[in-house]
């Protein structure tokens, strides 16, 4: 996925998921002048952020 596409999915803007990718919280591969995010990535790092309500 995109950094557009990734801040949309996660409701973000895409200089948060720029943070995200440079902090080393998101990995992600570099192709040309562009980033690539897995959706099994994104689906990690949400995971490890979730925490529960109450």
């Amino acid at each position: 996925m995109t950094v557009a596409e990734v801040a949309a999915f996660m409701r973000v803007s895409t200089m948060t998921v720029y943070r995200l990718i440079k902090g080393q919280d998101l990995p992600a591969v570099r192709i040309g002048k562009s980033y690539r995010i897995r959706e099994g990535d994104i689906d990690r790092y949400l995971a490890g952020r979730y925490t529960q309500a109450g």
